[in-house]
């Protein structure tokens, strides 16, 4: 049960984080909003870290988080910039499959006709958003590709997480990433966020410090083809968020819907038979 109720409370804050991100995005340029974002989930997940003060095998989760949120968080903000919360957070809902993808290729994991049929459908769910007719102006190609590329990230930083947890707390997982996220990030803007950009991303900050110490929970308590499929709902939550916060700016129609129940569904089956 523990695990359950983390991952879905990972799944509604990080799809949160999607929507909030989007808000917060103004003039400033996806490095700096980026750090502006991270700190505050640094901050969050170091104060959480205090309660146990287990920091053994934390390089190890720090060498992770160099991939992701270090190289990915950038990418993927700039990915929400050019092409909107609910159709980049569809894409990053394909991560299961990419995680899947990378395990076959490097670790050499074997096949199993459920996980390829769930690949199918995610693939699916994606060529929907790809076909999308009457795309918004403000959705660019750029933004989708750089959605995959970000997903890919977050795959890779899967797998060598789900390689290295054992022994660790969740909060030492979350605070090493993290950090490494800030160092990256850091090293990518070369200046401080200003205080604007701060206050504006200050609510996408707490929701993705919330949602990492959230997600290792889940993981440190329950078995990935449980946690998985629950954690793979952020899509369809970020869909809804942008419905509710973002209105017809974003333009949510049918067809991005349909391909997020799609990601959602192939998600579930990897998790589930993984």
């Amino acid at each position: 049960m523990i695990a359950i109720v983390f991952a879905l409370l990972a799944a509604v804050t990080f799809g949160g984080m999607s929507v909030a991100v989007r808000r917060g995005l103004g003039e400033g340029g996806a490095a700096t909003s980026t750090l502006a974002t991270l700190l505050p989930a640094f901050v969050i997940a170091a104060v959480a870290s205090t309660i146990r003060h287990d920091y053994g095998g934390a390089w190890k989760f720090f060498l992770a988080g160099l991939i992701a949120p270090g190289l990915s968080q950038v990418i993927f903000t700039r990915a929400i910039k050019e092409a909107g919360a609910a159709r980049v957070s569809v894409v990053a809902g394909t991560a299961p499959f990419s995680a899947v993808i990378v395990a076959l290729v490097f670790l050499h994991e074997p096949f199993r006709v459920p996980v390829i049929i769930g690949g199918v459908v995610i693939v699916l769910g994606g060529l929907l958003l790809a076909a999308e007719k009457g795309r918004p102006g403000h959705v660019k190609t750029i933004g989708l590709f750089l959605g995959v590329l970000a997903t890919t990230l977050f795959a890779i930083r899967d797998n060598l997480v789900r390689a290295i947890h054992a022994g660790a707390s969740p909060e030492t997982a979350s605070v090493a990433i993290l950090f490494a996220g800030v160092l990256v990030s850091s090293l990518w803007a070369r200046q401080v966020p200003t205080r604007v950009e701060f206050r504006r991303m200050a609510p996408a900050g707490i929701l993705f410090g919330l949602s990492y110490l959230a997600l290792f929970e889940a993981y440190f308590h329950g078995r990935v083809e449980v946690v998985s499929p629950l954690t793979a709902t952020e899509s369809l939550w970020a869909v809804w968020f942008t419905s509710m916060f973002l209105g017809k700016s974003e333009h949510v129609g049918r067809r991005v819907l349909i391909g997020a129940l799609f990601v959602v569904a192939g998600g579930a089956l990897i998790g589930i038979y993984r």
